[in-house]
């Protein structure tokens, strides 16, 4: 009998060649979960739309199996994907918003159309925070108009984070094998802290932007969120690549191929250069100070160097980032909605607020001053000095985290906390478990590397999980 609570992709993938399980077996099983945990009586809340097609899908790849036709290592592997990211199937794409609850995309994004042609089974949609938390400032995290409010599987008191709340949730209570989330400010690195998995924020122009809703045209990234870091490894893998669609990936060359599992070492901690600010550990207490010590010992045990490295946090503000999600909310959003159904019920910011403004009661019950501000305060022309400023800060910022790399001849950055430079200047990070608070919640590390230097990252995070042994599995929800 499959074990499907404490398997992993490749091993779920040995079962499935092994005609041990099939990928509607495997379905099923995810079907009956989500059925008694997520959606009964005092469920979780994670999944928002499930796709009518997953059981054709599965027999479809099973039946290819059989013919000797396996596509990848995530062959029959079910997904789920945050609702900004666009399914053209049955399933709609609504950002968490009763407004766009109608909108049945009528394209892929490129992430998925790269997971549908690897042999993934795109399971469902995950809950979130409206509109990736640009909505009202007292939106809960976890909170959508659309779905409702999702419950921590690990403590039911304590916050989920956000805003890729659903597919976090939904990887640590084993609602699927792994998820897609989105990031500009910590929404995937947040969530998947506090859930207790792996979350990778890749690389600015390694992953294509395009068929998501966005927030703003600088920061917003998709990244997979996993139980382990070999599984994060694998879908991002599968994920990367040059998209003609999205500028920001042309950096790459088309073809070229990311398999990240071939980075991946248990003796990756061996010569490592890891900085850390020796600072905010002086600033830790309680099960976070023995949690973090007790990697730094790990580590160090495992042959890493540390290096005192200083800074990091002050490099740059939120308040120097904050106009460029005022300016380019607007522009990036009406440029999105242009590309649907023209007979959809909101097709511009100003259509989606007037919605919420008529069904208050369901819509706004946080308000939306957030979307009313640049509506209405933002050109959408990218010309105000304040934006234009803004974008120089994230640049100096660029040279100024490269130049902590560089002089200090660091391979990553071990930081006690999200540090909000990695995702402004867009360098790769991701968070690893490695411990629990006496409240159940887990404790989280959080890693930094250089731009597309996600193999040294995995290499090195790869090897502290390993050694460490740290695994956050919720309790009572079977």
């Amino acid at each position: 009998m499959i074990d499907l609570e404490n398997i992993n992709i490749q091993g779920l993938q040995e079962a499935m060649s092994q005609y041990q399980i099939s990928a509607r077996e495997t379905v099923l099983w995810y079907l009956a979960r989500i059925a008694k945990i997520d959606q009964g009586e005092a469920g979780l809340n994670a999944v928002l739309e499930l796709n009518p097609d997953a059981l054709f899908i599965a027999d479809m790849l099973d039946a290819e199996r059989k013919r000797g036709q396996v596509r990848s290592v995530l062959h029959g592997i079910p997904v789920m994907l945050k609702d900004t990211i666009n399914t053209a199937d049955k399933m709609h794409t609504s950002a968490g918003s009763l407004a766009l609850a109608g909108n049945i995309a009528p394209y892929d994004a490129y992430v998925v159309t790269r997971l549908r042609a690897a042999g993934a089974i795109v399971l469902g949609k995950t809950n979130m925070t409206e509109f990736a938390n640009f909505m009202g400032e007292n939106m809960p995290a976890g909170y959508s108009s659309r779905g409702g409010q999702v419950v921590s599987p690990f403590n039911r008191d304590c916050t989920p984070s956000g805003s890729s709340t659903g597919s976090a949730v939904a990887v640590a209570a084993k609602l699927c094998m792994a998820a897609l989330g989105t990031e500009n400010f910590g929404s995937i690195n947040y969530p998947a802290q506090q859930n207790g998995i792996v979350g990778i924020k890749p690389t600015m122009g390694l992953v294509s932007r395009y068929g998501n809703i966005p927030t703003t045209h600088t920061l917003d990234i998709i990244g997979p969120m996993a139980g382990t870091v070999a599984d994060a490894a694998i879908v991002l893998g599968i994920m990367a690549g040059r998209d003609e669609h999205d500028p920001a990936t042309h950096a790459q060359q088309a073809g070229d191929r990311h398999d990240y599992t071939e980075c991946l070492d248990k003796e990756g901690l061996s010569n490592a250069r890891i900085g850390i600010e020796r600072e905010k550990w002086t600033e830790l207490a309680g099960e976070r100070q023995q949690a973090f010590e007790r990697l730094l010992a790990t580590v160090q045990a495992a042959g890493a160097h540390i290096v005192e490295v200083q800074g990091v946090g002050e490099i740059i503000s939120e308040n120097d980032i904050d106009p460029v999600f005022f300016y380019e909310c607007k522009s990036c959003m009406n440029a999105y909605l242009s590309t649907l159904r023209a007979d959809l019920t909101c097709t511009s910011v100003q259509e989606i607020i007037d919605f919420n403004q008529h069904h208050a009661e369901q819509a706004l019950k946080y308000g939306q001053p957030l979307l009313l501000h640049a509506q209405n305060k933002t050109s959408g022309r990218f010309i105000e000095p304040e934006y234009l400023e803004a974008l120089v800060k994230r640049e100096r910022a660029i040279h100024k985290l490269d130049a902590i790399f560089t002089q200090q001849q660091v391979d990553v950055l071990l930081c006690t906390q999200c540090e909000i430079v990695a995702p402004i200047t867009g360098f790769p990070s991701m968070s690893l478990p490695i411990g629990t608070h006496e409240n159940r919640i887990p404790i989280g590390s959080y890693w930094i590397a250089r731009r597309y230097d996600e193999a040294t990252l995995l290499r090195i995070a790869y090897a502290a999980e390993k050694m460490l042994g740290v695994h956050c599995a919720p309790e009572g929800l079977a």
